[in-house]
């Protein structure tokens, strides 16, 4: 159980600056060097935040965090002073975080992050999604997340990361969030399957899960599979729809290996189908909780 608690404090520092960045690498440092010229945006005040931790720069996080900062990471208690204790982990083992896709709806900065030499929390690279809520005065205020192991071979041979990072057609926003939103109900709840078509593109559809093959026909050889094992995911709810441009974010809820699990899936849109898919799937722990928050309770 020492090693899952790690594992969960660990899912925390997804997006950090302390290793090299594909994407937001000169705004995040730029904040990181000098925050003092220009207030800085609401990504940069997360990137600063997140590469403090790293660095064990308490100063700077009880800057930029609430004191009462809320955790709906399971394994992680609630607050700030409780989470800056367990900073020891960090020096300890060396983790190192890269984050290769950042975006921000409202007050909500959702990220896709890769931690390396991560063998001593379950393998040694993993993969995550977090997401952190700025309170009305900018300051970070909670965080949610989900993770999963980087796996290095898989079924379309793209890795479960590589693909665009940089968002467009920002003023199609909310026209993608309620296509997004949609889409998981019609076709991943079964509300109207037969409608994937309206959703999902037939003549491109790059998928990042490893297990599934690119394309229409790869979703169709899972689910069939899937159903032969008696094992078909069930999503059962949808819990939060975050979005900046093209790229879509789903958190959702759902039963999948006779356990309760979260589901995250990233959506990129084109001409308002969507093209490609990234996802994490995380069971949803029962036992050795160190918070009631869940991994759930947005507004």
């Amino acid at each position: 159980m020492k090693n899952v608690f790690i594992i969960a404090l660990m899912v925390l520092l997804g997006g950090s600056c302390n290793a090299p960045q594909k994407s937001h690498e000169s705004e995040l440092n730029a904040a990181s060097l000098d925050s003092t010229k220009k207030p800085m945006s609401d990504k940069e005040k997360v990137g600063t935040f997140l590469n403090a931790v790293m660095t064990s720069d308490t100063t700077t996080m009880r800057n930029l965090a609430n004191s009462d900062y809320i955790q709906h990471n399971p394994f992680i208690p609630t607050g700030l002073e409780p989470f800056i204790k367990m900073l020891p982990v960090l020096q300890d083992n060396g983790t190192t975080a890269e984050n290769v896709r950042m975006f921000q709806d409202g007050d909500y900065i959702f990220m896709h992050n890769i931690w390396r030499n991560a063998a001593p929390f379950g393998a040694d690279e993993m993969v995550s999604f977090d997401i952190i809520r700025l309170d009305d005065a900018g300051k970070v205020a909670e965080h949610w997340d989900a993770m999963t192991v980087l796996v290095a071979e898989t079924a379309n041979g793209r890795s479960q990361t590589d693909g665009p990072s940089s968002s467009q057609d920002l003023e199609l926003t909310e026209e993608n969030k309620t296509l997004a939103r949609s889409l998981v109900e019609d076709i991943l709840m079964g509300k109207n399957p037969n409608k994937i078509t309206d959703y999902i593109s037939s003549e491109q559809y790059a998928q990042h899960n490893p297990s599934i093959k690119d394309g229409l026909s790869g979703i169709v050889e899972a689910v069939d599979y899937l159903t032969s094992q008696n094992n078909m995911f069930k999503y059962t709810k949808v819990h939060k729809v975050l979005g900046e441009g093209n790229f879509v974010l789903t958190v959702s809820e759902g039963e999948w290996n006779g356990a309760n699990n979260v589901f995250y899936d990233l959506f990129r849109f084109d001409n308002g189908k969507a093209v490609e898919h990234w996802d994490i799937i995380q069971q949803i722990p029962t036992e050795g909780l160190a918070n009631a928050n869940g991994m759930f309770g947005f507004d």
